[in-house]
């Protein structure tokens, strides 16, 4: 059985997004939570089993992953029919591990500490800054590829392009991202989402 704890308009709301576009909502009960938000709304939910108190979290038959790139890798490993990440031997598998990787030890942090106005020489020495992260991007589609892995849409251009969906100034000048960035925002089961969430808030 697997259960996904979810709080709208939050990192979860693409595991959500994940969810439909695999096909998997009819195999997963999707639970509510509320959690403390930057705005000073919510609250640490007793019903929520993260250990942090925070979301995304799923729980497969009492194993709980934590960790949106977890959860995306654990989704698509069980869920492989669906092709929105490779399968262990595939030729694309290594650059889908290493993009899922980078988003959480790159990508999210160098922008948090931007926003934040935060900056350290080792952090900038460890994981670089925002105009390294902007470049890594933009090297990625400089052949015109539509998506990170090439040809086929994966769980990693979810994840990695979802900063800039919640923060649409934070995105690279590259014409080529930001295009890339409207692709996967218009992606049906990513609106679904959204949709989904903005009427849960408004209820």
């Amino acid at each position: 059985m697997l259960t996904f704890y979810h709080s709208p308009q939050t990192r979860s709301t693409r595991i959500l997004a994940l969810l439909r576009d695999l096909g998997a909502l009819e195999h997963v009960t999707v639970k509510t939570v509320t959690i403390p938000r930057q705005d000073g709304s919510g609250q640490r939910d007793p019903a929520n089993p993260h250990p942090e108190g925070k979301v995304p979290l799923l729980d497969h038959d009492g194993t709980l992953i934590w960790e949106t790139t977890a959860i995306a890798l654990y989704l698509t490993d069980l869920f492989p029919e669906a092709g929105l990440g490779p399968r262990i031997g595939e030729p694309e598998r290594g650059a889908y591990l290493s993009w899922l990787a980078w988003y959480g030890a790159v990508l999210e942090p160098v922008y948090i500490l931007h926003n934040a106005g935060l900056s350290h020489p080792w952090v900038t020495a460890a994981i670089r800054g925002v105009p390294e992260a902007a470049e890594r991007l933009t090297a990625a589609f400089a052949d015109g590829r539509p998506w990170l892995l090439g040809e086929s849409y994966s769980a990693a251009d979810l994840i990695l392009h979802s900063p800039f969906a919640f923060f649409p100034d934070s995105a690279p000048e590259d014409a080529r991202v930001r295009d890339w960035i409207a692709r996967c925002m218009a992606r049906p089961a990513y609106r679904w989402a959204w949709e989904r969430d903005a009427a849960a808030l408004a209820a």
